[in-house]
């Protein structure tokens, strides 16, 4: 809780990464939570990985200990064989109680609007996980337009813009929100003036607030806390929309 509000972040790595050579840990994340009044926090693995079950297993075990602060989801490699994507995103939800699927297409360059593709929002749809998709760096494949495509294939499937596509194509997100009403946007990266405009075009319970890396987590907090909104819609951005997605 920070000023009166609950605080959800929405998009969070732990773990090993072995593109970066960050590690994180459930101890150093729930430090980090407490500095700054965070409640609870989407576990999301690096988008590369030596081991993935190992790293799906680390997060299994956070959320084991700490039920009430944080929830899991899945990041893998699509481009592994079909049935052993599948069989650890099964694993993943029945096992492990994971609450969402994440892809970086920036280093996992599926093509959202390929049917080559629909393994995985079928996974996601099968299982009720809102998928949640890097846009922003990246592109082509992580265009927030592209978004569109499989959000009306699968108009029951939740669908996440991470980053809402930065500060160079955050206006695509908008307008994918728009046509789209299955997704929805979360607001790390950009600036202020752009959460603005986002919540002249959609609204509140369709945001949310993400840190992605430990040092971005207070300036991500502020932003939103310092907006000149209605109390109501900061609390749907810092907790209510994510909570909703995956689960309190």
């Amino acid at each position: 809780m920070r000023d009166g509000f609950p605080i959800f972040d929405a998009h969070t790595h732990l773990g090993e990464a072995a593109h970066s050579g960050r590690t994180w840990s459930a101890e150093q994340m729930l430090a980090k939570m407490d500095q700054h009044g965070i409640d609870r926090s989407l576990l999301i693995p690096f988008p590369v990985v030596d081991d993935y079950r190992k790293q799906h297993g680390q997060i299994a075990a956070a959320v084991r200990e700490f039920p009430k602060r944080f929830a899991g989801a899945v990041c893998l490699n699509p481009f592994v064989p079909r049935p052993e994507f599948e069989d650890e995103v099964r694993r993943c939800v029945e096992e492990l109680g994971f609450r969402a699927i994440k892809l970086q297409p920036q280093y996992q360059p599926l093509n959202p609007i390929y049917a080559r593709s629909d393994f995985l929002f079928e996974a996601a749809s099968r299982y009720q996980l809102p998928v949640i998709w890097h846009t922003g760096s990246g592109a082509p494949f992580a265009l927030p337009s592209l978004l569109i495509v499989p959000a009306r294939r699968f108009p029951d499937l939740r669908i996440v813009l991470a980053h809402s596509g930065g500060s160079s194509y955050f206006l695509e997100a908008i307008v994918a929100a728009g046509v789209c009403r299955n997704i929805y946007l979360e607001l790390s990266s950009l600036m202020p003036h752009h959460v603005l405009e986002v919540l002249n075009h959609v609204a509140p319970s369709r945001l949310m607030i993400g840190s992605d890396l430990p040092e971005s987590v207070e300036t991500e907090i502020s932003k939103i806390s310092g907006l000149p909104i209605a109390e109501n819609q900061k609390r749907e951005i810092l907790w209510g929309t994510a909570a909703a997605l995956f689960g309190e």
